[in-house]
């Protein structure tokens, strides 16, 4: 098993910037991506942005592209995501992700693992 908890979320004005830390604990050896999606109010989840460990590739949503970066660090026990220019538009629940697949294309199903979320209000 794995644990996922996901920190850093808060309440930030347009513009700003803010770092989101997920940490990892358990079996992380198991895992070949780990990714951050996030659920707007009354949305449904979509996906942000993956890493995949073995090669260090990193794949991002159209959305997140240009603002947003997701790095790892602690081996597979910690994966960031740097958040620039925050728009209104960014609000959500903010979501930490880990698969055992070995490849994924960034799809809800294709994860195995969880955190709880965090919340990430931008004011406008």
């Amino acid at each position: 098993q794995v644990q996922l908890v996901e920190s850093g979320g808060g309440l930030v004005q347009a513009g700003d910037s803010l770092r989101l830390t997920c940490a990892a604990s358990g079996r992380t050896a198991s895992l070949y991506h780990m990714a951050w999606f996030r659920a707007a109010p009354g949305k449904e989840r979509k996906f942000v942005a993956r890493i995949e460990w073995d090669s260090g590739s990193t794949y991002a949503a159209d959305s997140a592209k240009g603002r947003f970066t997701i790095s790892g660090g602690n081996g597979k026990n910690t994966v960031y995501l740097q958040m620039n220019n925050l728009k209104p538009e960014d609000t959500a629940v903010y979501y930490c992700a880990a698969s055992r697949a070995i490849f994924t294309t960034g799809r809800e199903i294709e994860f195995d693992y969880w955190g709880p979320g965090t919340q990430v209000t931008v004011s406008s």
